[in-house]
């Protein structure tokens, strides 16, 4: 009795790492495909990984930011051209599941720009929406 209990055990707990294997291999295709179109100096296609409500919150230096098109528009003023945009890469430092339908992300973001070097920190909160995962609050500094 006790080894088909500890063998239950041990197939729910290989499922579950194996969920969570294939959610953060989501969520790092996610982030790498923003640092692509963000590249490509495609603000728009960048957005695809934002959750599109009005109830994405985005914290920057300016304070907080509510709706989807408010930070779509934020990110067009911020950024309105390739020069401003530069090129971008993202360091993650941690991805951290929280529940089956959260994710955590740190990370450090580098803009390499004619106009300037930028860079901070960010930190992310992913949820799994109709089984995508999707940024629904973006702290960047």
């Amino acid at each position: 009795m006790l080894k088909k209990i500890l063998f239950l055990l041990l197939v729910l707990l290989s499922q579950t790492a194996f969920a969570q294997s294939k959610d953060k291999e989501a969520i790092l295709k996610l982030l790498a495909t923003q640092v692509e179109f963000w590249n490509k100096g495609d603000v728009k296609q960048f957005m695809q990984g934002y959750w599109e409500s009005d109830s994405l919150m985005f914290v920057g230096k300016d304070g907080v930011t509510y709706g989807y098109n408010k930070t779509l528009d934020n990110y067009k003023k911020n950024y309105p051209d390739k020069a401003y945009m530069g090129r971008l890469k993202f360091t993650l430092l941690s991805v951290q599941p929280l529940d089956k339908q959260y994710y955590s992300v740190i990370g450090k973001w580098e803009l390499t720009r004619t106009v300037g070097n930028v860079s901070g920190h960010y930190t992310i909160l992913l949820k799994k929406i109709n089984g995508e995962w999707k940024i629904i609050l973006d702290h960047s500094s």
